[in-house]
């Protein structure tokens, strides 16, 4: 049983809208899961492929995998560090803006 992990850490994307994406992958083959994120319209699908593209080389250099054989075993987004800025508002006032970031764990597996 091999599994080869692949990590993105601090990815411009908030955990939620990552989440939605790895939901509709998690515990598909690999050719599958794919070509679900290739026509996904959504930000997070094209960070997720490369994710799983990074996973996929990674079982195939290190581990020597059948690609075939390989699927999306765990995938999950976890929240990151928060980037904050700040705008200025009416009155003097100001409002602040968070900028947040998430980190990308993905497996795959046979």
């Amino acid at each position: 049983m091999i599994k080869t992990s692949a990590i993105l850490r601090g990815v411009r994307l908030s955990a939620q809208k990552g989440r939605l994406v790895a939901d509709q992958v998690r515990g598909l083959p690999v050719d599958r899961a794919l070509n679900v994120l290739a026509f996904s319209p959504k930000k997070g699908a094209t960070i997720i492929r490369k994710v799983l593209e990074s996973a996929i080389a990674n079982a195939e250099h290190n581990d020597g995998a059948d690609i075939d054989d390989l699927k999306v075993s765990t995938i999950y987004v976890e929240r990151g560090p928060v980037m904050k800025r700040s705008t200025a508002r009416a009155k003097g006032r100001g409002n602040r803006i968070v900028k947040p970031t998430c980190h990308i764990f993905l497996t795959v597996g046979d």
